[in-house]
This record gives structure tokens, C-alpha cells and sequence, in this order.
């Protein structure tokens, strides 16, 4: 009982993890249409900011700075690289491959290829006693942040009017613009909360991991990618389902099959959810060609 536990909450903590990064990937994606393939880059950097300060400031003002970092730099991409190529999506995918792979050749040009220890505070070195297992306490505290930002994004968008001019944006541009919206702005700040979200899933990853290095911001992008696409572009609902499903698949797949088969887990869900979804569009287009 107190394995199915651990592993069941470490499974979610995991999983809290990959819809972090996947929220920011999905309402970008979603929204605005633009695949950033340079979110990874964000997550190192945000994971760095809160490696860097940890220590020397209170963990919460690391955080919040490994979540400033990854807003700042977010909306500067946006502005300069992303904002004069919306009607050139290659260019932006070949913009956005770029700087996912320049900014982690830079952290490592500065701190080194090692991975470098992520010392979290003691309220979260600790583990918490349930049912008979000792659950790390920062998987807890991965999965309540993953609840607050699923509710935060729900609200911004249905509630407030940036979320209304953002979702009256992708829409119809044009006549948003033509009532004297300022389209753009809206962009940035959505493409901004993608950043902010991605340095925060890097700082909490180094604690979940315990260490920070170049390249983990670009392996976890890969999981955010499997979520989303399970979970489907821009629904966020669907995103915080596919990523505790994924989360939980490949803790249980390492310890009961063997470890490192829980990444080809993953992987095999998002291939069987493609070839389904894929079978389900023929039917449709043959129904509809039929009637």
C-alpha cells in the first residue's frame, strides 16, 4: 500500500511538472498559433535564476524570479524575433529551434556542461508520512501549483478582459484591431505568462530533480509536447489529464517494468493516441461523404 502511494503521488508531482511546462506551450500554441520550440530554453532559465539565488534570498523570492526571468525574456522574444513573422510560421519554427538550442549552449558556455545541486529549503527537503509511505514533500508542492495555475488560466481567460480580447484576437485579427484594440499587446502578455509558467516549471523541476543542468529545460520539452498533443492544443483541461496520465504511466511503468521504459511509455500513448485520432477523422470525413 505504501508503494502505491509514493508512487502514486510522485507520478502526479511528475505530472504536475509536464502541465506546468505544457500550460505555457499549449496557450501559446492554442492561442496564437506558434509553435515555441525555445519554451525549454525558458525552463533552464527560469531553473538557473532560482539555482543561482537559492541561498542567497528566500526560496519563495527565487522562485518568483526564476519566474520574472522567464516572462521578461518570453515577451522579449515575442516583441523582436515572433511579432514580425506571424505570417511566416516556418520562419518562426526555425527561430524558435534556434534559440532552443543557443540559450542552453550559452547557460553551459557560463556555469558548465555539469549538473549543478539544487539545494531547496528545509520545509521542502523534508517528506511527509501517508498511508504508510514518506512522500518528498515538493511533490505536494508541485501539485498544488499545478492546481493553482490550471485555476489562474481558467479565470484569465474567461474572466478577464485580456482573456476575452486574446480569445476575440485569434478569432478574427482583423476586426479587433479594427475597433481600436490593441491586438498585440494582448499577444505579448500571453506569450509572456508562457514564459513565466515555463520558469517556474524550471525552478520547481530542480527541486523535484535536486540538480539543474544546460539541458533539462530541452528533455522536459519533450514531455510537454507528448502532453499537449495528448491532451489537445489549447485545452487546458485536457492538457492537466494527459500530463497526471503520463506522469503516472511512467512512474508506474519504471518501477514494475524496468527503468527507463516509463520515457517509451510515453511516447507509445502519444503514437496509439494519433493513430486513433487519425481513424476517427477518416470515419468522419467517410460518414459525412456518405450522407
Amino acid at each position: 500500500m505504501s508503494t502505491l502511494v509514493l508512487l502514486t503521488l510522485t507520478g502526479l508531482g511528475l505530472g504536475a511538472l509536464y502541465f506546468l511546462i505544457a500550460s505555457g506551450l499549449s496557450l501559446i500554441f492554442g492561442l496564437m498559433d506558434v509553435l515555441n520550440f525555445a519554451h525549454g530554453a525558458l525552463v533552464t532559465a527560469g531553473a538557473y535564476a532560482a539555482w543561482r539565488l537559492t541561498g542567497h534570498l528566500p526560496f519563495a523570492l527565487a522562485v518568483a524570479a526564476a519566474i520574472g526571468v522567464g516572462a521578461l525574456l518570453a515577451a522579449v522574444i515575442e516583441t523582436v524575433l515572433i511579432r514580425p513573422l506571424y505570417s511566416r510560421p516556418k520562419d518562426q519554427i526555425l527561430v524558435t529551434v534556434g534559440l532552443g538550442l543557443a540559450l542552453p549552449a550559452l547557460v553551459q558556455g557560463i556555469w558548465g556542461a555539469d549538473a549543478h545541486q539544487m539545494n531547496p529549503p528545509k520545509q521542502l527537503a523534508g517528506t511527509v508520512s501517508l498511508l504508510g509511505a514518506k512522500v518528498p514533500t515538493d511533490r505536494f508542492v508541485l501539485i498544488a501549483a499545478a492546481i493553482v495555475v490550471l485555476a489562474a488560466l481558467k479565470l484569465f481567460l474567461a474572466k478577464t478582459r485580456y482573456g476575452l480580447v486574446v480569445r476575440a484576437g485569434v478569432e478574427d485579427r482583423a476586426m479587433v484591431t479594427a475597433l481600436g484594440i490593441d491586438v498585440r499587446k494582448a499577444f505579448t502578455l500571453v506569450f509572456a505568462i508562457g514564459g513565466a509558467l515555463a520558469g517556474l516549471a524550471g525552478a520547481l523541476g530542480g527541486v523535484y530533480f535536486g540538480s539543474v543542468s544546460p539541458g533539462q529545460g530541452t528533455s522536459l520539452l519533450v514531455f510537454g509536447f507528448v502532453v499537449v498533443v495528448i491532451g489537445g492544443m489549447g485545452r487546458t483541461d485536457g492538457v492537466a489529464l494527459a500530463a497526471a496520465a503520463v506522469g503516472l504511466i511512467q512512474q508506474f511503468t519504471n518501477y514494475y517494468a524496468a527503468s527507463g521504459l516509463g520515457d517509451f511509455a510515453a511516447v507509445a500513448i502519444l503514437a496509439v493516441v494519433l493513430l486513433v485520432r487519425g481513424n476517427r477523422d477518416g470515419i468522419d470525413r467517410l460518414i459525412r461523404r456518405t450522407a
